[in-house]
């Protein structure tokens, strides 16, 4: 009898331990502290003109767009400031009514019309962009929400460009218009939270070299690109 009880006990102990819960063994997940905020990049802006010839309108919606990737380098050791270096590709697409024309001998004519003078006037450019930005953001590395300041110089060379006016009579078509500066700058500002940002662009140098309207008047109109850019990691 003794024995029997002393199995019982033996038993009973050996079903307690067995049903005792084990501890559960969490991952250990390793937070990169040394974190970039690489990025592709996509802009969409609306294009205006600044320094225009007396008389020139813009006419209709003049977009542009564009998409990149930026390489980024920080700083400091919170990774709060950082410089950044990329390469892009823009569209940009302007109506307006400086119209060119070519002239009986093949120069290239430039005037500033009223709307009732042509059907159709419209210019666009291709081109490639190098950004160089310093970056300012209260990011960390465990989150990706956060405000940031970005505002740096951008560097775009004309791949393509064309100009195409309809005065009713003749439809003139000027694909790569040497008379454009196919090296173009300007410094521009992106501010915003996460996603969503406001962008601008302002442009340092003149559109066109050495031109002038029927009138005399230089053409130094410069550009300028206002919308949104939105950052993807």
């Amino acid at each position: 009898m003794r024995l029997f009880f002393s199995c019982l006990f033996l038993l009973s102990f050996y079903t307690i331990f067995s049903q005792e819960e084990k501890p559960e063994i969490k991952p250990v997940v390793k937070i990169d502290s040394l974190y970039r905020e690489d990025q592709f990049y996509v802009s969409i802006t609306y294009n205006l003109l600044s320094d225009m010839p007396e008389g020139l309108k813009r006419d209709k919606f003049s977009a542009g767009l564009s998409a990149g990737f930026l390489r980024d380098m920080p700083i400091n050791k919170k990774r709060t400031k950082a410089i950044a270096a990329g390469l892009g590709l823009s569209y940009q697409n302007y109506f307006q009514n400086l119209t060119i024309s070519e002239g009986p001998e093949g120069g290239l004519i430039y005037g500033v019309n009223d709307y009732n003078e042509f059907v159709s006037n419209r210019f666009r450019q291709y081109l490639v962009d190098l950004p160089i930005e310093f970056r300012w953001r209260n990011s960390t590395y465990e989150s990706y929400k956060f405000w940031r300041i970005y505002t740096g110089l951008k560097f775009s060379y004309v791949l393509s460009s064309r100009s195409v006016l309809d005065d009713g009579e003749n439809t003139y078509k000027i694909n790569n218009n040497p008379d454009l500066n196919r090296f173009q700058y300007g410094a521009y500002i992106a501010a915003g939270y996460n996603t969503w940002n406001i962008y601008f662009y302002y442009g340092m140098n003149p559109l066109f070299k050495d031109v002038k309207t029927l009138s005399g008047e230089e053409v130094k109109m410069k550009t300028m690109n206002l919308g949104l850019i939105f950052y993807i990691l």
